[in-house]
């Protein structure tokens, strides 16, 4: 099919992923026009191949984790590759939930762009500023320098920079658009929300009351000594020692989304109670999730 909706995500994030598959089909008028599909980081050799080695980060050297919540960020990159540079294609984080129709982004007219995108901060038309690229419409066609291998090596080869990749920095800029916000909501639901997107991911409403599994930045140009104390905290403790619990959302209607939309998937088989709770022992789903679930009105008709 000539447009794809593709979700990526690791195993921390694949009931999210789940979720966000069914949301895309739920709201949508114009199913039958579009493909859905995840990309999983356990399907890529070349992730594991890399663990525990370093790479390149705000200008300093990480260690790559697989296990880390946010591993699979680099896929986001990987669509036009898997339709052989072809036709069109939204990514999305696994933590993005369509409220309208899809479909609506996949055919807009993106004016001879290889890629349209929100600003992640400021004003939109800020290019020196990083750009969100946690969802974003391509042209895949005008995409067949992205070869997410070679350019995931190349961080670990000092040649390239991750937040410079995933800013897209490394793009173009002629070669970028803006969508409305709203196809990428940050933390914001409100009537004019196309896909929400819970970005704060301290207050992912299945992750409260887990321990913190995302690593923190490491570079604050406002104030050196707390890059200084962030980094001594993982050299000495660890990569997530000292980083607390994940909250409660703060906004019970995001939170209600989520559960609702699973809540679906559960019903229409597409997430088993199973697969929860095996999520649950993991401590990749909150461990009150059936409780949540019970308390959490069903979601409108469409």
């Amino acid at each position: 099919m000539e447009h794809c909706v593709f979700i990526h995500t690791n195993h921390k994030q694949i009931v999210g992923a789940h979720v966000a598959a069914h949301a895309l089909r739920r709201f949508s008028r114009n199913n039958q026009r579009f493909d859905v599909k995840l990309i999983e980081l356990k399907d890529h050799a070349f992730f594991a191949a890399r663990e525990g080695q370093l790479y390149r980060r705000d200008g300093m050297q990480r260690p790559w984790l697989n296990n880390d919540l946010q591993s699979f960020t680099p896929l986001r990159f990987m669509p036009p590759e898997l339709m052989g540079y072809e036709g069109r294609s939204v990514v999305i984080d696994p933590d993005i939930f369509a409220v309208s129709d899809i479909w609506d982004l996949l055919s807009q007219d993106m004016q001879g762009k290889a890629i349209m995108c929100r600003a992640r901060t400021g004003n939109k038309g800020r290019f020196d500023r990083c750009l969100a690229s946690s969802a974003m419409l391509l042209d895949n066609k005008q995409l067949s320098h992205w070869q997410v291998e070679q350019s995931f090596n190349e961080m670990f080869e000092g040649k390239l920079d991750y937040m410079n990749w995933i800013c897209l920095k490394t793009e173009a800029r002629d070669s970028i658009g803006l969508f409305d916000s709203e196809w990428n909501d940050f933390d914001r639901l409100t009537p004019q929300t196309r896909m929400l997107h819970t970005t704060r991911r301290r207050t992912q409403p299945w992750k409260t009351g887990l321990p913190i599994d995302h690593r923190p930045r490491e570079k604050f140009n406002a104030f050196p000594p707390l890059a200084w104390a962030m980094k001594a905290r993982r050299k000495l403790f660890g990569e997530y020692a000292f980083l607390g619990h994940y909250k409660a959302h703060p906004d019970v209607n995001q939170q209600n989304l989520f559960f609702g939309l699973l809540k679906e998937c559960i019903d229409n088989g597409t997430v088993s109670e199973a697969m929860v709770r095996e999520q649950m022992r993991q401590n990749h789903v909150r461990h009150d999730a059936f409780d949540v679930l019970d308390q959490t009105p069903p979601l409108a008709p469409v």
